[in-house]
């Protein structure tokens, strides 16, 4: 469903995790292009079918028409390149699924869904991304993540074409060896090509390390939940934030100066933060 649901509506899947009661999707979502009628019809096939009475509709306007009256047009227009739009259908779609596969009626989700504007340089996507896959690590479900089978990572190492091609959209050219593009990934999540040793740590350990004050790096800092990556609002690097708060200055107080904010506690030295937290960032 995600990956039709993506294909439809021209967003990008740069990895994701699917956990027993809650998902993760990083998403990149391209300006919107001109799509042509048949650009449009082939988006409706991938995501109805081919058979489908709105394919069918679709295809018999623009036979008899020439081309697709504007009302069709605009409507299908509307529901592109739109992360909101993406994820309010994909979380219906799953719900009727849900609901009739188990017999029940009614809302399956307890909320609308979260959201945080990452900056889309290598370094910073690089960093969410393997928060994300690492959630069934924070979780305790596995400890190594290829042992997870819901996730962009294990998907990509598995050899899934559109797996990689998220993982290599910030990990090399696409053109590449997919063994080497998700090679480098690996390296991220695991520190195995570096010195920290200390890398394979539990959570609960590294929790504890945390509360006496320890220097925690990088690699270790994923295996912890961040509040940050889920209530930041924004997260890039200084100027990126400082961007957006500069953009969106009348949704904040007159007393505030400047929108970046340092990521306390934890050594993620060239990131930044618009929403600072007053409890603490980690548990």
């Amino acid at each position: 469903m995600m990956r039709r649901q993506a294909a439809f509506c021209g967003v990008e899947i740069i990895t994701y995790s699917l956990m027993s009661n809650h998902f993760h999707i990083l998403t990149r979502v391209p300006a919107q292009p001109d799509l042509t009628d048949q650009d449009l019809l082939k988006r409706v096939e991938i995501f109805y079918g081919s058979k489908a009475p709105e394919t069918l509709h679709i295809a018999e306007s623009i036979r008899t028409g020439g081309s697709l009256p504007e009302q069709e047009r605009s409507r299908l227009m509307k529901r592109m390149n739109d992360v909101s739009v993406f994820m309010k259908e994909l979380k219906q779609r799953f719900s009727v699924w849900y609901n009739k596969k188990h017999n029940r009626f009614g809302t399956l989700w307890s909320e609308r869904f979260r959201s945080i504007l990452v900056e889309d340089r290598p370094e910073v996507v690089r960093v969410v991304a393997a928060y994300i896959d690492l959630n069934p690590v924070r979780a305790g479900m596995v400890e190594d993540p290829a042992d997870y089978r819901f996730c962009g990572y294990t998907d990509a190492a598995s050899g899934n074409a559109l797996a990689i091609k998220g993982i290599a959209s910030f990990e090399g050219t696409g053109d590449e060896d997919w063994r080497n593009v998700v090679g480098r990934y690996q390296q991220t999540l695991f520190g195995k090509a570096g010195t920290d040793n200390n890398s394979v740590l539990t959570p609960q350990r590294i929790r504890e390390i945390w509360k006496t004050k320890g220097r925690l790096s990088l690699l270790q800092s994923l295996r912890l939940r961040i509040r940050y990556f889920n209530d930041g609002a924004v997260l890039g690097t200084q100027i990126f934030v400082e961007g957006m708060f500069q953009k969106h200055r009348d949704r904040f107080g007159p007393k505030r100066k400047t929108g970046a904010r340092t990521l306390r506690h934890l050594p993620f030295k060239e990131l930044r933060i618009l929403r600072a937290l007053r409890k603490s960032p980690v548990e």
